[in-house]
């Protein structure tokens, strides 16, 4: 948790080509230069290993601040709105057009997702903010990554951890919002997947959903507990045994339903486009589950500090019926140790991607839930044994009755940035000579375009992708 998307990459788009202003000539070169940038960052991060693509998000956001200006400058120039109280001149030359690659679109495994053609600016922006949304996503999850390191963070690192990482969450879902109203104007017929009101509205539920669980998993101290517990490295152990404060189980659970709530939302509208990548769809419907087994566990938790630990366990039991691993005790013998040798499994390989900091947490954080529900059952259950002796009342009853959830975040409206003053000035000047190649004019488009500049299969570096026709030795 979050969900591990990919950036996606761009084709060249020289804005000298496309539109030309009198007021303010050198705009489209400047913007031309900073998207050059901007897309080179980005195919350079497609090509570097998955171990070093996190170190490399803050440059692509540096880029990405550097043309977002410029880009909405143009924008705003086009449809004859004032920049910073100016007037810019800007007109068409021809319809913009630009290739983008999609990165959310169902595709056959092993495959790369294709490059889709969009006309008009509308589409780059749409395609550049979305890029940004990734963007916060992927830095949130590198912060998160570093709660289950070899080292275990202290209580004040955890916190400021989930703090930035919550943040980044809230400015994900703010775009996303912004997209989903610009979107609404657009004709959804002739729109690409990410382009589609519905899918950025349901990325905004997502976003919003995960927000609100990292909230409750800010004051949250067992999954802390846990993971301390399974960290080979730490030794805190022998010193003292971790201590677990009282916390506000009530309202935890209510701000987990408020996340499963979100999380449904999400599903229902990524879903109905039909078109999405599955990975995603089994990531939102486990971000659901563990919602509502997190709520339930809260609810469990609020019963044993009431002294009701009988009715504490019924709720743990409701809990692993919403993962989807409740059942295994009815079963026969042979059937439980082969579900527990599986979860077993399971477990060893979700700890083996923390370690290398790949691709973890697609099952949206349903194992580690698990594990707390687990080490609570083991340690209720033992008291109901020996002390309390309480009947277990059925779960379902009690599941059925949840109330509704509470949200905790308010969403903001996303502000887009504009190009200051002193920038508008130094683009009344004519472009410079020396900078009038765009940056895009020696990159191709394509990957395609990419294969070929890299020369003839055993050819010396340096010599032509074409074979000459000349015969000549010298």
């Amino acid at each position: 948790m979050p969900f591990a998307f990919t950036l996606p990459t761009t084709s060249a788009l020289p804005f000298s080509s496309f539109v030309h202003s009198t007021t303010h000539p050198s705009l489209p070169l400047a913007a031309s230069t900073h998207r050059s940038v901007f897309r080179s960052v980005l195919k350079k991060h497609k090509r570097l290993p998955p171990s070093s693509r996190t170190s490399y998000l803050s440059t692509i956001l540096a880029t990405f601040d550097d043309y977002l200006p410029y880009l909405l400058t143009l924008e705003a120039a086009l449809c004859g709105k004032p920049v910073n109280g100016e007037e810019i001149d800007l007109a068409l030359k021809k319809e913009i057009d630009v290739e983008w690659r999609t990165t959310l679109t169902a595709t056959i495994p092993g495959r790369e997702p294709p490059r889709v053609k969009g006309k008009g600016l509308d589409f780059e922006v749409s395609f550049v903010l979305h890029t940004l949304t990734c963007l916060y996503t992927l830095q949130a999850r590198a912060q998160l990554l570093a709660l289950y390191g070899a080292i275990t963070p202290t209580a004040e690192q955890r916190t400021a951890i989930i703090t930035t990482a919550t943040k980044q969450l809230l400015q994900a879902n703010s775009i996303h919002n912004y997209l989903a109203s610009r979107a609404a104007k657009i004709d959804a017929s002739c729109a690409i997947l990410e382009t589609l009101a519905q899918t950025q509205g349901g990325l905004a539920a997502l976003a919003l959903a995960e927000a609100t669980l990292l909230a409750v998993l800010k004051d949250d101290p067992y999954p802390a507990v846990v993971a301390q517990d399974r960290n080979k490295n730490d030794k805190d152990w022998m010193i003292k045994p971790p201590e677990i404060p009282k916390v506000r189980a009530h309202l935890f659970a209510r701000l987990c339903l408020a996340a499963a709530e979100h999380a449904g939302k999400a599903e229902a509208m990524l879903s109905a486009s039909g078109r999405i990548d599955e990975a995603l769809i089994k990531y939102v419907n486990g971000l659901k589950r563990t919602s509502r087994a997190k709520a339930c566990r809260f609810f469990g938790i609020d019963a044993d500090l009431g002294g009701e630990t009988g009715q504490g366990i019924a709720w743990l039991t409701g809990a692993k019926k919403q993962l989807g691993f409740a059942g295994a005790k009815d079963e026969g013998s042979k059937m439980k140790g082969l579900a527990k040798f599986k979860k077993d499994w399971t477990e060893r390989r979700e700890d083996k991607k923390i370690e290398r900091g790949g691709e973890w947490g697609s099952d949206a954080g349903r194992l580690e839930e698990l594990r707390v529900i687990e080490m609570l059952e083991q340690k209720w259950n033992k008291i109901n044994d020996t002390i309390n002796t309480q009947l277990i009342p059925p779960s379902d009853p009690l599941v059925a009755n949840m109330p509704l959830g509470r949200d905790i975040h308010s969403v903001k409206s996303f502000v887009p940035p504009s190009l200051d003053d002193d920038t508008l000035t130094r683009m009344r000047a004519p472009p410079d000579v020396d900078e009038m190649s765009d940056g895009d004019d020696d990159e191709s488009g394509s990957d395609e375009g990419e294969k070929a500049q890299a020369g003839l299969p055993g050819a010396f570096p340096g010599s032509s992708s074409t074979p000459s026709n000349d015969n000549s030795y010298y």
